[in-house]
């Protein structure tokens, strides 16, 4: 099953399948974050459908002073 992560730091969406420890290899983050997309979700996105997706999952989740 494949799974949809992104780094809470920089919001880079990364593609896995088996693994639970998912490093993000934009800025180095050591555990990204499983998001509740699906991959079939994820495929018919466009590229400007993910960084919205991203941009709003940061949004959401930073914490209030960051």
């Amino acid at each position: 099953m494949m799974k949809i992560y992104i780094c809470p730091e920089c919001g880079w969406l990364r593609l896995v399948s088996r693994r639970k420890d998912v490093e993000c290899h934009r800025c180095g983050t050591t555990q990204m974050t499983q998001t509740n997309l699906d991959f079939v979700k994820y495929s018919d996105m466009t590229d400007q459908e993910r960084r919205d997706y991203a941009q709003g999952w940061l949004y959401i989740h930073r914490k209030s002073g960051n």
